[in-house]
Parts: structure tokens; sequence; C-alpha cells
């Protein structure tokens, strides 16, 4: 029968103490989905691309109940 590591008195694993070494994380760059760790400033063409993909789905959704309301009253003419 293999004895037991806690009954032989001779640990299998060390542990390290609590305030010894720590892991630094990895250095490696951001992914496309990760915010970088130098963020650079935004700038005006971000403003611009920002806007758009916000008010761009407003307008066509507007746009979309009016050609709605359009064709459902020029059926009944």
């Amino acid at each position: 029968m293999a004895e037991d590591s806690i009954e032989s008195g001779k640990p299998t694993t060390r542990l390290r103490p609590a305030g010894g070494f720590a892991l630094k994380p990895a250095q490696q760059p951001a992914g496309p989905f990760e915010v970088a760790a130098e963020a650079r400033k935004p700038t005006m063409r971000d403003a611009l691309v920002t806007g758009l993909l916000v008010i761009y789905p407003a307008f066509a959704a507007v746009a979309a109940i009016i050609a709605g309301l359009f064709l459902a009253g020029a059926g009944s003419v």
C-alpha cells in the first residue's frame, strides 16, 4: 500500500508564503475587444463614427414608419 504524504511526514508539494513572490500579468497586446493599457485620446473621426452609428438607425426607423404609413394610406385611396 502506498504511503500517505501526511503519515510519512514528507510534503509532496511546496506552498509559497503569502507575502512572497507574486505573479505578473501576461505581457501581451490587447485583443480587438479589450481596452489597451495606454488608451489614446478620442478624435473627431471617432465622434463622427459614433454619432452615425447612433443617429442612422434612428432615422432609418422613422423613415420606415413613415414609409409604412404612406403605403398603408395609399392602398385605401
